[in-house]
């Protein structure tokens, strides 16, 4: 996957999470800082967006099963496209190679 369709599937989930109503916004943040904690347990403090997107295309279940763990009773946050894909948006901003909003290439 390329990084400019990676970063405007995760943003697009991030916009979403955050128009997201309460009480149902509430499990889904919560669900979503939980895959940032996995996220970070899985590249470690340094990483690149090569490196994320390549996490993200090996797939996402995971992230199914972590949200139906951290949010039992609230299937509504199960949505990986949703929780999953904003994770990765938050991620992102701690890539090496990631400043601005925008990848930089390094030569």
């Amino acid at each position: 996957m390329e990084f400019e369709n990676a970063i405007q599937l995760w943003r697009e989930a991030a916009k979403r999470l955050d128009r997201a109503e309460p009480p149902m916004s509430v499990a889904q943040e919560r669900v979503t800082e939980a895959i940032v904690l996995e996220l970070r347990r899985r590249l470690g403090g340094t990483f690149t967006t090569d490196e994320l997107i390549e996490l993200y295309e090996r797939g996402t279940d995971w992230c199914l099963d972590l949200a139906a763990r951290e949010a039992p009773d609230a299937p509504w946050a199960w949505d990986t496209r949703l929780v999953g894909d904003a994770a990765f948006a938050r991620y992102v901003r701690e890539a090496s190679d990631y400043a601005g909003g925008r990848r930089v290439e390094h030569f």
